[in-house]
């Protein structure tokens, strides 16, 4: 008996819960599902990048680094066979390309890059380039 409610026709709540919902369902908002997991890590000499790709082959990866971004893309194509007879109830799997971009330091030794990809995990390092020693230029 401790969740009776005295009903309010002036309140506000149901409005809040409803436009709570409308934003769930076009996926705006804290709940926003990003198309792949990724951490970028650094450290003294390097950056790091692990990014989960389930279900991607290798040969549909393709990342690119130009001035500091690096960006990282991948197609997912899924099985979808379908016997006679059958019908899909739910299907949730997602089937198409994707990508992520991030913007790093822009001292980044592209010669170095090293790059695998191991059960469904892709592991990026991006190491750095050694910074000059500051030099004192005089003007004449």
């Amino acid at each position: 008996m401790s969740n009776i409610k005295r009903y309010d026709p002036f309140s506000i709540e149901p409005l809040g819960d409803m436009l709570q919902s409308m934003l769930r369902n076009w996926r705006i908002g804290p709940d926003t599902e990003l198309p792949f997991k990724v951490d970028v890590a650094e450290s003294d000499s390097s950056f790091t990048i692990t990014a989960d790709l389930p279900g991607v082959k290798k040969e549909d990866i393709n990342v690119s680094v130009d001035r500091g971004t690096v960006m990282i893309s991948a197609k997912l194509e899924k099985a979808s066979e379908v016997k006679e007879g059958d019908r899909v109830i739910r299907q949730e799997r997602y089937s198409g390309s994707m990508q992520r971009a991030f913007t790093l330091d822009g001292n980044i030794d592209t010669e170095k890059i090293d790059a695998s990809f191991q059960d469904g995990v892709l592991r990026l390092v991006l190491p750095k380039k050694e910074s000059s020693s500051q030099q004192r230029i005089t003007v004449r």
